[in-house]
């Protein structure tokens, strides 16, 4: 099939790669570059890097709204808009514009977390099970049918890892739903409203760690972190972002109340309102990652069993 294929991070990139082998590529749309960095240099997307590899025309548009933009899409004569991570709103003119429609690979289990951070959402709620949908684009926000899915259990994955799954599983969903489409055998499954989540945006200091929560939860924040929403801690007075964690289900827990961080037999404990927190690895503000064990040996109160820590 004739595809555009409009989409912007690295999720986004890895389905391209995968359906430049099987489709033929008119034109790939991205957001525009961003800055990035202390020198605030304009970095493509991993979607622009991918379809610039791969010698496809890339179109960067701010809207779609426009009509010249508008003109030049459907110029390109798009059997099929295959939509990942896009990042910008589908006007109805351009829903409207290929024979066989806008398909959005979504990463939940519609229709479970609708919104744009599907697998932080599910993380953070505990779900067992995580996955990804082709659904079909329409006006509301991931409120279409759905054909094919494709799931794996969530684990103790962190969200860069389930992120780099559901990639590979949504290009091979995305595959075979148009397959079925070419071949006239496409299944639409209506979402049931009844069972709708909403996935919102994970808000600024959101993910940060708290000794008022549970271990549990704060190991979840940990796992849905990432660089632009890192999981942030004070300990022993030293601010920092918690790169790793686990649940510590054989830490001593009489030793380490809500509040109290320790270097037990070489591992950094945090005591929580229920259970204890190991934290394996750390970037104190200012410094580069280590390995939390490290950092603690350096740290008097740590060692001697006296630390506090504290949300940042």
């Amino acid at each position: 099939m004739r595809v555009v294929f409009m989409g912007t991070p690295r999720f986004a990139a890895e389905i391209l790669d995968e359906l430049a082998e099987f489709h033929e590529i008119a034109a790939v749309y991205t957001r525009p570059d961003a800055v990035r960095g202390r020198g605030k240099a304009l970095v493509p997307s991993p979607v622009k890097e991918v379809a610039e590899r791969r010698g496809f025309p890339v179109r960067t548009p701010r809207t779609l709204r426009d009509a010249a933009v508008l003109s030049e899409l459907a110029a390109f004569a798009p059997d099929v808009i295959c939509v990942a991570a896009y990042g910008a709103i589908l006007p109805k003119e351009v829903l409207d514009l290929p024979p066989f429609g806008c398909l959005n690979v979504h990463g939940s289990l519609l229709p479970r977390w609708r919104g744009a951070a599907p697998i932080e959402r599910a993380i953070l709620a505990g779900d067992e099970e995580i996955g990804v949908c082709i659904m079909a684009m329409e006006e509301g926000l991931d409120t279409g049918d759905y054909c094919v899915c494709r799931s794996l259990p969530a684990g103790s994955r962190t969200a860069a890892e389930l992120t780099e799954e559901l990639a590979a599983l949504g290009a091979s969903a995305l595959l075979t739903a148009l397959a079925q489409a070419e071949g006239g055998n496409l299944r639409w499954v209506a979402q049931d409203e009844a069972l709708v989540t909403y996935a919102e945006k994970i808000a600024k200091g959101e993910l940060n760690l708290d000794p008022a929560e549970s271990a549990v939860a704060n190991d979840r924040r940990v796992r849905a972190s990432g660089a632009a929403h890192p999981a942030r801690a004070v300990v022993a007075g030293r601010p920092l972002t918690v790169l790793a964690a686990r649940v510590a289900d054989d830490a001593p827990a009489d030793r380490l109340g809500s509040g109290a961080a320790a270097l037990i037999a070489n591992r950094l404990l945090l005591g929580c309102a229920e259970g204890v927190l190991e934290v394996t690895e750390v970037k104190p503000d200012g410094k580069r990652a280590m390995d939390a064990r490290s950092f603690a040996a350096g740290v008097p109160a740590l060692r001697g069993e006296e630390g506090t820590w504290s949300r940042a």
